[in-house]
């Protein structure tokens, strides 16, 4: 157990202070967060840079920081292709689904599923997006607290309390402009920790040279396994494959981005926007796997987990720093700022879109149903705030439960990942295709999440296979412990065969969120089909108004839509009765139009 020192604690105070200052500074400043398009999307007026750093900051989470860098020690370099997914992912989430979102205009993302199939389908969908996110801030804040008191000693309830009441009091007061300023300076302090380490590490080794030296030795650099066998954690399919998917799921159709991307001025703002976040991430993720590498040349002869230093080794790099940079002042302040940064942010994003889905999706339906008339502009900006400040308080409920739910904390990471890949394939359906309804996608979502956490959540699973870990010379840190490396020697030991599991419980966690967007779009799609043909389909795209049909071409990605115009084009050509029209019907029965 380490303590800060009082430069520590100065560095770590000084980053809080800014972001709430940030926060304070877009209370009062511009049009004072009056009106929901201010305050959720920041006027629509923000240019690329922040809007690019702040994508990549709620992308880039603690646990990722600490996970990425801790991937690398543990199975070696495999993991930095998924970096090649990312640009592949990005051209279709640009050019296919943001137009879409860019034409409606709409502040929820799941307005659009609406308009496309019907009510039902975007309660239940904001419904699922909601409770993984709730899940997912409180494990974003107790999983860095848990990671650093153990080697650190700064203290976990104090770490979580702080955490949470700056990130809920900037983001409540400051609004969308506030979060997106201060993910750019938090984004800079997550490269500052993550540079530390490098070259802490670096300045030890005497170059970066060793470093990879070390690695090759120890057998981390692994780049080029095309095994297709789909069993294997890390492949170049598994992660391109598999890391498109899980891009999509979050750039191309989550609130949290989408959102962020509606904050530009026009479409061309957000797709330059969306491209400029690629090399940003990958930076970030390419630096965090060096920064591994750095950990296993600093522990090449002494594994601190063999050694019983650590319970887990999500705390390597934490521990990193006590040991390497623990007698410099400030430098593990700036460290911890960087980690609880990279928390900050991706809780600050996940708060403003939680208030967006719960004032657009819940709140408004209810007032208008209860009033008989919308919900003005000016008078949504305070439940929305008084929203963001409520999922803060949960945020800490949930960071404050989630040390007694033991194995439940992985159950939530991956629930965070099983409910993506469905509500993508959702998406997908509306946009893509044509005959997808609303009864038939309803029951694709629903399969297909039950399908996810079933794959996600099976028991019993084979152990992970990790690479050699040497305590072959563990002098510089008091020696080595026996008594606590055979519980882990004999786990290895008695290691069964992977056969004697069930087959889907051994393939790549990669794959999840890739079966869980089949099965839920051959299912809706199917089920669709099936409706279509027995005519009892709903097809919400067209609707009836003075004896003619209309259709919304808006509401499909670009190829398809210019696809629907021609034949619509050649149907009218021909005496037919359907018009193209901008205008999407809400409710059928009264004809409503936006």
């Amino acid at each position: 157990m380490a303590s800060f020192s009082v430069w520590d604690y100065v560095v770590f105070a000084a980053m809080l202070l800014v972001s709430a200052g940030i926060g304070i500074y877009y209370r009062f400043s511009g049009g004072k967060q009056k009106t929901t398009t201010e305050y959720l999307l920041a006027d629509r007026n923000m240019s690329i840079w922040p809007v690019s750093f702040s994508l990549m900051a709620s992308f880039m989470s603690a646990i990722t920081l600490l996970g990425v860098s801790n991937e690398n020690y543990q199975f070696g370099t495999q993991f930095v292709v998924i970096n090649f997914s990312y640009g592949l992912a990005t051209p279709i989430a640009a050019y296919l689904f943001l137009p879409v979102f860019f034409k409606l205009q709409a502040c929820s993302a799941y307005e659009y599923l609406e308009m496309r199939f019907g009510k039902k389908t975007r309660l239940i969908a904001s419904l699922a997006y909601t409770m993984q996110m709730v899940l997912y801030m409180g494990i974003a804040v107790y999983a860095p607290a848990l990671a650093l008191e153990a080697v650190t000693g700064l203290n976990q309830s104090y770490s979580i309390l702080v955490i949470g009441i700056v990130c809920t009091f900037y983001s409540t007061i400051g609004g969308m402009k506030a979060v997106l300023f201060t993910d750019v300076f938090q984004s800079i302090l997550m490269f500052a920790a993550i540079y530390a380490v490098i070259i802490c590490a670096a300045v030890q080794a005497g170059g970066l040279g060793p470093i990879w030296e070390a690695a090759r030795d120890g057998g981390r650099l692994q780049l080029w396994n095309f095994n297709p066998d789909p069993t294997e954690r890390h492949t170049w399919w598994t992660l391109v494959i598999g890391g498109m998917f899980t891009y999509l799921s979050l750039y191309a159709v989550n609130q949290t981005q989408v959102q962020r991307l509606q904050t530009v001025k026009d479409l061309k703002s957000a797709q330059r926007a969306l491209w400029l976040n690629w090399p940003i991430l990958s930076l970030l993720s390419l630096s965090t796997s060096f920064s591994g590498l750095a950990l296993y040349y600093y522990y090449s002869t002494c594994d601190p987990l063999r050694q019983g230093r650590i319970k887990v080794r999500d705390q390597m790099m934490p521990l990193f720093v006590v040991d390497a940079m623990g007698a410099m002042p400030g430098l593990p302040g700036l460290f911890v700022s960087g980690i609880f940064s990279a928390s900050l942010s991706s809780v600050s994003a996940a708060l403003n879109s939680l208030a967006a889905v719960t004032l657009e999706d819940y709140l408004k339906p209810l007032y208008a149903i209860i009033k008989k008339r919308p919900l003005p502009d000016m008078q949504s900006s305070y439940p929305t705030k008084i929203m963001a400040f409520i999922y803060g308080i949960i945020c800490l409920a949930v960071a404050f439960l989630a040390q007694f739910m033991g194995g439940v904390l992985q159950a939530s990471l991956t629930i965070f990942g099983v409910v993506g890949g469905p509500l993508f394939a959702l998406f997908s359906l509306g946009m893509f295709t044509e005959r997808a309804n609303q009864r038939g996608v309803i029951t694709g979502l629903v399969t297909g999440i039950a399908f996810s956490l079933w794959i996600g959540f099976g028991q019993p699973r084979p152990p992970l296979k990790m690479l050699d870990f040497s305590v072959e010379d563990c002098s510089r840190f008091g020696g080595f412990n026996s008594t606590i490396s055979s519980p882990f020697v004999m786990a290895h030991q008695m290691e069964r065969p992977d056969s004697d599991y069930f087959y889907l419980y051994r393939l790549s966690y990669l794959w999840s969120v890739v079966l869980g967007y089949v099965t839920t779009f051959m299912i809706g799609y199917g089920i669709s089909l099936i409706l279509h043909c027995i005519g009892r389909q709903g097809t919400e795209r067209i609707y009836l108004d003075n004896d003619k049909r209309y259709i919304n071409t808006d509401l499909f990605c670009p190829p398809v839509a210019k696809r629907m115009k021609r034949t619509l084009a050649k149907h009218i050509e021909n005496g037919g009765d359907i018009e193209i029209t901008k205008r999407t019907v809400i409710n059928k029965s009264d004809h409503t139009h936006l």
